[in-house]
C-alpha cells in the first residue's frame, strides 16, 4: 500500500476508535466532563426534599433514616441512608385511619420514635363527624417489628393531654422521658411538657412552659405556640424549638425556649423565651414561612442538621408547603445558629457520611 494512503487510513481508524470510546464513556456517564458533573451532582442536593410536605419529621437509627410528613389522609414512612435523597427511598402507607371516630380525620404531624425497643408514631387527628379544634388530639401507634416499614401498627388511642391541641413529640433526657405538645386554651396555642408514664400515658402534671406574648407570635389575629421540638444545646444548654404564627401566615417562623440541662424542666422559670424568631422568612431567596422543623445528624454524627418545611411564594396559606434541609451551626454561647433560609435550587453539600 503506498505509504501516503496508509498512514491516512491509520490516522481514520485512530479518530474512529476514540470516537467509539469517547460515545461509549458519555452513555454510561465516564467520560471526563460527565464523570466530574456527576460526582458534584452526588454529593450536592438542592431544596425541595420533595414536590410536598409539611411538618416533615427524619428519625436516624440503626443506619437507616426514617422520615414523615404530613399528607392528611394516612400515615406515609420513607427509608433511605440519604434523607436528602427522599424520591429515591423506599417509601410505605403504614396506617390508615377508620372511616368514623375520634381519629378520622385531618391527620397531621406524625413523628416517629423508638422507646422501649419498639416503634410508636405519633400524629394529630380530629372526629370526621366533629371536626375542628374543639376535637383534636395527639394519638399514638405502637409497633413491635425491627423495621418500621414493615410488621403490624396497634393503636394505643389518644394521649391523656389536658387540653385538645395538636403536635405531639417526645424526647429523653437524663433518664427521663418527656412529652411536649401544642395546647389550645381559649384563644391561643400554648405549648406544654410532662413526664411520660409510659410511651401512651402522660402525667396530670402538664406545665405550661410558653404562650405566645410577641408580635411575631400573633400575626394575621392568631395567637399561636405550636410544633414543639427539643433540641440539646453546647455548654450545658437545652432549647425547644417553636413555630409560631399561625401556618397560613407567610411571616410564621421558629422561636426558642433555652434551659440549663441541670435544671428542672417542669418548672416554666427554667426557660426563656427569645425576643426574636431564631429562623425566618427570606424575602431574598423566596423562602416564606418556614417552621414546623424536627433535628437530625448526619450519619457519623459530625453535623447537626435542621430539616422544616417552608413556600417559595407569599400566598397566605397553608399550601405549598415543602420539605427542606439544610446544615446549621453553634454559637459561642452555645444555642443553634440555623442562618437563613436556603433557597430552593441552591446546590448545598450533603451530610458528610453520603457525601464521601
Amino acid at each position: 500500500m503506498n505509504p501516503i494512503i496508509s498512514r491516512i487510513v491509520s490516522a481514520v481508524l485512530i479518530l474512529s476508535t476514540a470516537r467509539t470510546v469517547f460515545v461509549f464513556l458519555s452513555i454510561v456517564g465516564l467520560s471526563t466532563p460527565l464523570f466530574g458533573q456527576n460526582r458534584a451532582q452526588e454529593s450536592t442536593f438542592t431544596n425541595p426534599l420533595l414536590t410536598a410536605g409539611a411538618d416533615p419529621w427524619v428519625l436516624f437509627k440503626d443506619g437507616y433514616y426514617y422520615y414523615t410528613n404530613t399528607t392528611g389522609r394516612n400515615l406515609t414512612l420513607w427509608r433511605t441512608k440519604d434523607f436528602t435523597s427522599l424520591t429515591n427511598a423506599e417509601k410505605k402507607v403504614v396506617w390508615s385511619p377508620p372511616a368514623s371516630g375520634p381519629n378520622s380525620k385531618d391527620i397531621w404531624a406524625p413523628e416517629l420514635h423508638r422507646l422501649n425497643g419498639k416503634w410508636y408514631l405519633y400524629y394529630t387527628a380530629t372526629d370526621r363527624e366533629k371536626p375542628g379544634d374543639l376535637n383534636r388530639y395527639v394519638f399514638v401507634l405502637e409497633n413491635e417489628a425491627s423495621n418500621p416499614l414493615a410488621g403490624s401498627w396497634t393503636d394505643k388511642g389518644k394521649l391523656n393531654t389536658n387540653y385538645t391541641g395538636l403536635d405531639g413529640s417526645v424526647f429523653e433526657h437524663q433518664g427521663k422521658t418527656y412529652f411536649l405538645y401544642s395546647g389550645y386554651v381559649g384563644p391561643q396555642s400554648n405549648l406544654f411538657i410532662a413526664e411520660m408514664i409510659n410511651p401512651w400515658t402522660i402525667s396530670t402534671k402538664q406545665v405550661e412552659l410558653a404562650r405566645p406574648t410577641l408580635s411575631w407570635e400573633k400575626y394575621d389575629g392568631r395567637e399561636i405556640c405550636e410544633g414543639p421540638q427539643f433540641l440539646k444545646g453546647k455548654r450545658g444548654k437545652l432549647f425547644i424549638i417553636y413555630s409560631a404564627s399561625a401556618c397560613w401566615d407567610d411571616n410564621y417562623s421558629l422561636g426558642m425556649l433555652t434551659a440549663a440541662e441541670t435544671s428542672n424542666l417542669l418548672d416554666p422559670a427554667s426557660w426563656t423565651k427569645s425576643d426574636q424568631p431564631v429562623f425566618a422568612q427570606s424575602a431574598a431567596h423566596n423562602v416564606f414561612g418556614p417552621g414546623h422543623n424536627c433535628f437530625t445528624q448526619s450519619s457519623d454524627g459530625q453535623e447537626d442538621w435542621i430539616v422544616y418545611h417552608a413556600k417559595t411564594e407569599a400566598n397566605k396559606a397553608c399550601k405549598d408547603r415543602t420539605p427542606r434541609a439544610q446544615r446549621f451551626g453553634w454559637k459561642a454561647d452555645g444555642s443553634p445558629d440555623f442562618g437563613i433560609p436556603a433557597a430552593v435550587g441552591t446546590p448545598l453539600q450533603k451530610p458528610t457520611s453520603v457525601a464521601r
